[in-house]
């Protein structure tokens, strides 16, 4: 599945948790946002993960999932192109 993550995590320490964990499950595109590419397994994995980090009434994690038809419609300009041409393209 085609997740777009974005977070605002106010304290750096656990902010450079998060962007780390993020980092192994997807593509860092923006300051906050990630695109990933995950199976359910590995999106619980990163959602329990995430969960476990985050304070709720500081912390914001967002997954935007996209599916076929939404994923096509992406549209880019400028910026790094994705490692992985299956997610995100235009």
């Amino acid at each position: 599945m085609d997740i777009v993550v974005t977070y605002d995590i106010p304290e750096d320490k656990r902010r450079t948790k998060i962007h780390k964990i993020l980092k192994s499950y997807g593509q860092w595109m923006q300051f906050s946002v990630f695109e990933c590419n995950l199976t359910d397994t590995q999106y619980a994995k990163l959602r329990s993960r995430l969960s476990k980090l985050i304070k709720p009434q500081e912390d914001s994690i967002r997954f935007y999932f996209l599916c076929a038809c939404c994923k096509n419609k992406v549209e880019r300009i400028g910026g790094e192109q994705p490692r992985d041409e299956s997610i995100f393209f235009v």
